[in-house]
């Protein structure tokens, strides 16, 4: 029988449990090996890009509970691959210095409308948004105030432009209260937006803050298509993201790497979500950097010192490769075209079924130019023949 309070007094054969078996798991996987530290997977199945390279993985859904207590029972440490997890149940299971972050600190964060209040919470910059719960219950005169077109988000579980519905007019906004569960949505203002930027960092245990360079991504139909690094920002807008940051996760106590998406505009720089967890605009740090996102991870995970992080070199690029339909060439012909492309590092996930607009690995450049508009003068360059023979599935 299962005995929590047993569950940490004994030295268990593998130092990391990761929940989740996704690609982020994969790369997690990746950064571990390179230091010789011994990690379990739990994900749905062993084809998963997380079980690949794992020295051991649970067969079983990450939100199962005897799956998340198989992995407990092996691994001195269980670290997560995306939010989308059940913080009462885990609480259950272990003592929450068990979990990277801790309980605590993710439970803020786990679903945008908590995100949103935690946020509020903090007077941290945002669009305006309100739950379509309470948007039922405004006057007529109240509902006025908000002008379209407005976003509509789902409660949880939205990543990849899944979940964001752009409303237009009163038309269709009754048609979506109407045909949608709409209780468990959120609306927000419009925001008429010059550039997203990203920021990713770590926080160790004895509070260190730990930054990656801002950058600036690249949506193609609400899914990130590439990104450019470092972001041509200024002073002002390094600092108050800095802030920003160090707000989160001081007031959190949050140990681990954490991404945050920006909106810069007229507005200024607002918060459009927080990822507790690695983040795909991260990815670039794996060739650019000393340090990846991944391995500040592990380390802080695991009680290694994590390195500071510098670049290796004056820029990046990094281009998603999203799952196309119907493609005259072949996703092996296409592997193989773009590891012949000059200064290509290509990332192979390892995902067997070719889904539209699904995340197939990623391919990152350096860049040596030291001006930015001559490193996205050139990023442009290289996208034209990525998108040769890997277009976006949106663009071709």
């Amino acid at each position: 029988m299962f005995n929590k309070s047993n569950i940490n007094h004994y030295k268990k054969p593998y130092s990391l449990g990761i929940i989740g078996g996704g690609q982020l798991a994969l790369m997690l996987v990746e950064a571990a090996k390179s230091r010789n530290i011994k990690v379990c997977v739990q994900t749905k199945s062993l084809s998963d890009p997380g079980s690949l390279k794992a020295d051991l993985v649970i067969e079983a859904d990450p939100l199962q509970l005897k799956g998340n207590k198989n992995l407990i029972k092996e691994c001195d440490k269980i670290i997560f691959e995306n939010e989308w997890v059940r913080i009462d149940k885990l609480k259950e299971l272990g003592s929450d210095d068990l979990f990277v972050p801790n309980l605590e600190a993710l439970a803020p964060l786990v679903d945008r409308i908590s995100q949103k209040k935690f946020i509020n919470k903090l007077n941290l910059p945002t669009p305006k948004w309100i739950t379509t719960r309470e948007f039922k219950k405004l006057t007529e005169e109240s509902r006025d105030q908000w002008k379209f077109p407005l976003m509509a988000k789902s409660f949880k579980g939205g990543y990849d432009g899944k979940g964001n519905k752009k409303i237009t007019n009163k038309k269709e906004f009754d048609t979506f209260l109407s045909k949608t569960f709409s209780e468990d949505w959120l609306l927000e203002e419009w925001v008429d937006y010059r550039n997203e930027f990203a920021l990713v960092g770590s926080r160790d245990n004895l509070g260190k803050i730990r930054l990656f360079p801002i950058v600036e991504t690249f949506q193609s139909n609400n899914v990130c298509h590439w990104v450019l690094s470092p972001a041509k920002t200024n002073y002002e807008i390094n600092q108050f993201a800095l802030n920003i940051f160090s707000s989160i996760v001081n007031e959190l106590n949050y140990v681990g790497v954490l991404g945050i998406e920006f909106f810069f505009g007229n507005s200024g720089l607002l918060i459009n979500e927080i990822a507790p967890r690695t983040h795909n605009s991260g990815h670039f740090s794996i060739e650019a950097c000393n340090t990846s996102q991944f391995d500040q991870h592990i380390c802080i995970s695991s009680g290694v010192q994590p390195p500071e992080i510098k670049m290796n070199c004056n820029g990046s690029l990094m281009v998603n490769l999203l799952g196309l339909k119907n493609h005259h060439l072949s996703m092996e012909e296409r592997i193989k075209k773009l590891s012949n492309i000059e200064g290509a590092n290509l990332h192979w996930y390892g995902k067997s079924k070719e889904n539209l607009g699904r995340k197939m690995g990623h391919i990152t450049f350096l860049l040596n130019e030291i001006n930015f508009e001559k490193r996205l003068y050139k990023s442009k360059n290289i996208i034209k023949k990525i998108n040769k023979i890997w277009p976006s599935p949106h663009e071709y």
